[in-house]
C-alpha cells in the first residue's frame, strides 16, 4: 500500500491541558479551590493542586523539537508545540503528519485521576466529571470525527467510577483510562470483587479499559543508581504484569465481552507472552485451579486484549502469532517516543519490509480501532478526505518543521539532576552518586 492511501487512527496521544479547562465545566462553588496553572520565576508553567505542583516535564512535549532538549526538566506552555493543549492547532499537526483522529491521554491528573481523591468526595467527584466534560465536549466535540473520546475514571469509588462511565457513555464515550496496578495506588487489586461494579458497567455500554504504562505512578528501576536509559527502557514491562494480572482474573473469564487495551505496551514481546501463559496453564492449572472453559489463555487473550504499537518492526513480523484484530497503531504525540510527523514513511517503511497485505493493514491502521472503540469516523470526514495524502494536502502549508523552542539554557548535568529529583520523588532516595 502506498502510504499516502493508509488512514491512520491512534489510540494513543496525549493532551497537555489548557489553563482554562475546567473554566465551563467546574461548579462555581469550586473555583477557588481548583487546580491552575502557574507560571513560575523561571519560565516554566505547572498545575498547583493544593500543596501537590505538578510540572509539565520535557519529554512528555517534544513533538516537533530537536532531541537536544529532551529532558525530564519542567517547561513552559511557550516552549512546546500549541498543537500539545490548543485542539485547533493538534488538528493541523494531525493533518500535516497525515492522521485522521487520535485518543488523548491526560497529563497532569494521571493515567487513573488519582490526583482528584481529596477528603471531600463530592469535590473529587466533581473535578472528575468537569475533566471528561471538558474532553468530550470542548476538545473531541470540536471537531467530531478526529477524536475517540475518552474518561478518567473515578479511581477510589467502584460504584461511582461505575455510574461515570454510564454518565459519559450516554455521551458516546467508549473508552476509559485506567490503572494498571490499582493495588500500588492503594486500590483493591484486579482480582477483588470490589471492582464488579466496574466490570459490569465496562461490559453494559461497551467501553474499553485503557491501561497505559506508568500509569501505576512508579518508575520500572532496579537500581536508585541506574541512569534514566535504564527506566526508558523498562518503560512497557510494567504492561507484561498488567497483562499476566488481568489474563488470570476472574473478571476476564466471567464477562465474555471485557474489553482492555494495552497502552504504549508495545508488541514484540506478546507472541512469548502467549507461548509462557499456555505452557503455565498446561503444568499447573490443575493445582492453581484455573478454568477458561475449554479454551487455552492465549485464545482468551485474543477475545479480551488489544494490543497497541507504535513501530514495533518485530511486532509487525509476528502479527499473525498475536492475533491481526488485536493489534491497533498509536502515534504517541507529542511524547518523545511519537513519529509525528513522519509516521506514514515511518510505517509505511515497516510495513513494505515486511511485505503487509492491503487488508491487514487497513485493520492494525484503522479498522481495529474503529471496532474496539465503537468510533465511527466517516460519518463526519468521507472516506476519502481521510487519507494521509488528503490530509497532507489539506494543509500543505502548516509549518511542521523541527526547532528549538526552549527559552533557558538547559546542559546534560541540567537533565540528569532533573532525573534525580524524579528517582527522589518516586522512591524516596537520592540517586547514588559515584
Amino acid at each position: 500500500m502506498d502510504k499516502n492511501d493508509m488512514i491512520l487512527v491512534s489510540v494513543d496521544d496525549h493532551i497537555i491541558e489548557p489553563p482554562d479547562m475546567f473554566a465551563n465545566y467546574l461548579p462555581a462553588k469550586y473555583a477557588d479551590d481548583a487546580p491552575r496553572l502557574v507560571h513560575m520565576d523561571n519560565g516554566a508553567d505547572m498545575w498547583k493542586f493544593r500543596d501537590r505542583i505538578i510540572p509539565n516535564v520535557a519529554l512528555n512535549a517534544v513533538a516537533g523539537r530537536p532531541k537536544e532538549e529532551y529532558g525530564l526538566e519542567p517547561e513552559g506552555l511557550d516552549e512546546i508545540r500549541p498543537g500539545c493543549y490548543n485542539v485547533d492547532e493538534r488538528v493541523k499537526d494531525m493533518n500535516a503528519g497525515g492522521v485522521l483522529a487520535q485518543m488523548n491521554f491526560p497529563s497532569f491528573p494521571g493515567f487513573a485521576a488519582r490526583l482528584f481523591a481529596t477528603e471531600d468526595a463530592d469535590f473529587s467527584l466533581a473535578l472528575v466529571q468537569a475533566y471528561n466534560d471538558w474532553h468530550i465536549e470542548e476538545w473531541c466535540g470540536a471537531y467530531p470525527g478526529r477524536f475517540i473520546p475518552m474518561a478518567l475514571p473515578v479511581i477510589w469509588d467502584a460504584e461511582l467510577c461505575a455510574q461515570e462511565v454510564r454518565r459519559v457513555a450516554k455521551k458516546g464515550v467508549h473508552s476509559l483510562t485506567f490503572t494498571e496496578n490499582p493495588a500500588a495506588l492503594g486500590y483493591p487489586s484486579f482480582h477483588d470483587d470490589y471492582w464488579e461494579p466496574l466490570w459490569k458497567a465496562l461490559v453494559d455500554t461497551n467501553t474499553v479499559l485503557c491501561v497505559h504504562i506508568g500509569s501505576s505512578g512508579r518508575l520500572s528501576i532496579p537500581a536508585t543508581d541506574s541512569p534514566p536509559d535504564v527506566m526508558i527502557t523498562l518503560q512497557p514491562m510494567n504492561i507484561v504484569s498488567a497483562a499476566a494480572d488481568l489474563l488470570w482474573s476472574k473478571p476476564v473469564k466471567k464477562y465474555k465481552d471485557l474489553k482492555i487495551a494495552l497502552s504504549e505496551g508495545g508488541t514484540g514481546w506478546i507472541p512469548y507472552f502467549l507461548e509462557r501463559v499456555d505452557r503455565t496453564f498446561d503444568m499447573h492449572a490443575t493445582w492453581t485451579l484455573q478454568d477458561f472453559g475449554g479454551k487455552l489463555p492465549s485464545e482468551v487473550f485474543r477475545e479480551h486484549f488489544l494490543t497497541c504499537f507504535i513501530s514495533d518492526p518485530l511486532g509487525v513480523k509476528l502479527r499473525h502469532k498475536i492475533g491481526i484484530d488485536n493489534i491497533s497503531w498509536e502515534m504517541d504525540y507529542p511524547h518523545s517516543d511519537s513519529m509525528w510527523p513522519g509516521a506514514p514513511e515511518e510505517l509505511g517503511g515497516v510495513f513494505d519490509d515486511e511485505q503487509v497485505p492491503d487488508d491487514e493493514i487497513d485493520k492494525m491502521t484503522h479498522l481495529n480501532a474503529m471496532d474496539w472503540f465503537s468510533f465511527e469516523p466517516f460519518k463526519h470526514v468521507p472516506r476519502e478526505k481521510a487519507t494521509v495524502g488528503a490530509l497532507r494536502a489539506a494543509s500543505a502549508d502548516h509549518d511542521v518543521t523541527i526547532r528549538a523552542l526552549s527559552k533557558h539554557e538547559s546542559n546534560a548535568q541540567d537533565k540528569l539532576a532533573a532525573w534525580e529529583q524524579q528517582i527522589k520523588a518516586a522512591t524516596g532516595h537520592t540517586r547514588a552518586k559515584k
